[in-house]
């Protein structure tokens, strides 16, 4: 449970500082992200939860967890 905790905590942290330091760079981002088809924004983020497994389970497996 308290991995889990810290995950959240530092998604929020990294999202925070994504909208407190580079708003414009969201608002292009989500512009993008609406022009693609619904298959492509599954596609995304399908690859995105890959990758933040592999992350989280690379973590662990160095003692971080």
């Amino acid at each position: 449970m308290t991995m889990i905790l810290m995950a959240l905590g530092l998604v929020l942290i990294v999202e925070g500082l994504v909208y407190a330091l580079a708003p414009s760079l969201v608002e292009r981002m989500l512009e993008m992200l609406r022009t693609l088809p619904e298959a492509g924004r599954r596609q995304v983020g399908i690859l995105s939860m890959v990758l933040g497994l592999i992350l989280v389970w690379g973590a662990y497996q160095l003692g971080f967890g």
